[in-house]
């Protein structure tokens, strides 16, 4: 009979590279790893070999940066979507495209199973397994750190590292770097390790080297820099006038935002399985898109439309950050999303400068501002009679007047 195949989420790093072994061994299957290219650079480089030397039958690297900002990261920003106020989701929206390329490669294969080395305090487990389910429930899940067999095996990292060199598998696990990483086109976040102290500054002098895509905003450049992005229908296709594919827009703002010091965050917060964690962030170019479209949006959006679309920015951020990203309800706001940016179109100036990402100027061929609406001087288009507001404000006064009054005549 021919061997069970389970496909296996694999970055190279100790975790997976141990997973690939042991799950090969202990369920005597067939091991195909997956690895989604978006947008981690070197660390992809030696993968192939890596994995077939630990055990792997056969290694897919996709390239999947492009299908990640055009159909993931284009329709978060579009949502507005931001979590606790200041986490742009780099993490939690690469994890969907990833699943969904594990589960078309189980189809392709003819496996039972997938498997992933996310651990059982995390979010990436919900992520990767709800996913899963929404897009093939016939799948079952193998998630290693929650089995007490492999957490018996192994309790810490030194029994890693020392059934790694039993077996001859190539990784590299020291202290030099205690601090764990996930690096895609859209961010690079760190966290645990020396992080777990949240008074712990991770942006002092003596811990600069841990950043990767941006300078500290003191060491960025003393002259402010000026860029233009061109929007149509709520995506940008154009910096300094020059027409640019989704990957393109993510790679060229990265690079720009980077040299400015923008884009970093340190916070606590909410995970879904109910504790807290500290997180550090560096978004250079996803903070400049977002506060770009959203200078956009202020131009061109209708006003009712934008409110009742930040009214669902909460919801929207959450269901994204928790897993939900192919769940209807997603679908369903995703969809009142994509109407409201019909109109999102035109141009957007920021000034760059140590950290801080300023508006310059917007610009649109549907603008919905009217400067001689809104001047201060004579209308000449008389759209608007001041004494038209008398009413106006006596309407929207009544309920408080009637409020008052039951109010005081209580305390009599």
């Amino acid at each position: 009979m021919a061997k069970e195949k389970i496909v296996l989420a694999y970055s190279g790093g100790l975790d997976t590279s141990v997973i690939l072994k042991w799950l090969k061994e202990t369920y005597d299957a067939e091991i195909i790893a997956f690895t989604a290219d978006i947008g981690q650079k070197d660390e992809l480089d030696g993968l192939e070999e890596k994995a077939l030397q630990t055990g792997a039958s056969k290694i897919y690297i996709d390239d999947l940066r492009e299908e990640f900002a055009k159909d993931f990261i284009n329709p978060m920003f579009q949502a507005g979507a931001l979590y606790e106020g200041q986490y742009l989701l780099g993490t939690s929206i690469a994890r969907p495209l990833i699943a969904k390329r594990m589960v078309e490669i189980a189809r392709a294969e003819g496996a039972t199973a997938i498997a992933h080395g996310a651990t059982g305090k995390g979010n990436d487990q919900v992520r990767f397994e709800l996913t899963a389910a929404a897009l093939a429930p016939e799948l079952s899940v193998i998630a290693p750190w929650r089995l007490e067999q492999f957490r018996e095996e192994f309790p810490g990292r030194a029994e890693m590292i020392a059934y790694a060199e039993k077996h001859g598998i190539p990784v590299t696990a020291s202290a030099a770097k205690p601090y764990s990483t996930d690096r895609n086109l859209l961010h690079i976040s760190f966290e645990s390790g020396m992080l777990e102290d949240p008074w712990f500054d991770a942006a002092s002098d003596e811990n600069k080297g841990m950043y990767v895509l941006s300078v500290a905003p003191e060491d960025a450049p003393d002259q402010a820099e000026y860029i233009e992005l061109e929007f149509d229908k709520g995506d940008c296709v154009a910096i300094n006038g020059n027409k640019l594919s989704p990957l393109q827009v993510m790679e060229t703002l990265n690079e720009i935002g980077g040299k400015h010091g923008i884009g970093r965050v340190d916070m606590v917060e909410n995970r879904f399985v109910g504790m807290k964690s500290r997180g550090v962030y560096e978004t250079p170019g996803g903070t400049i898109l977002f506060t770009a479209h959203r200078k956009m949006e202020s131009l061109t959006m209708d006003r009712d439309v934008m409110h009742l679309r930040d009214s669902l920015i909460t919801k929207y951020a959450t269901l994204v950050y928790n897993g939900f990203w192919f769940a209807p309800e997603r679908l369903a706001i995703q969809a009142l999303v994509g109407e409201s940016q019909k109109n999102v179109t035109g141009t957007v100036r920021l000034r760059l400068y140590k950290g801080n990402v300023i508006g310059a100027g917007v610009k649109s061929p549907v603008s919905l501002y009217n400067p001689e609406i809104a001047t201060m001087e004579a209308d000449p288009t008389k759209a608007y009679d001041q004494g038209d507001a008398t009413g106006f404000i006596r309407l929207n006064a009544l309920r408080l007047k009637v409020s008052s009054g039951v109010e005081q005549k209580a305390k009599k």
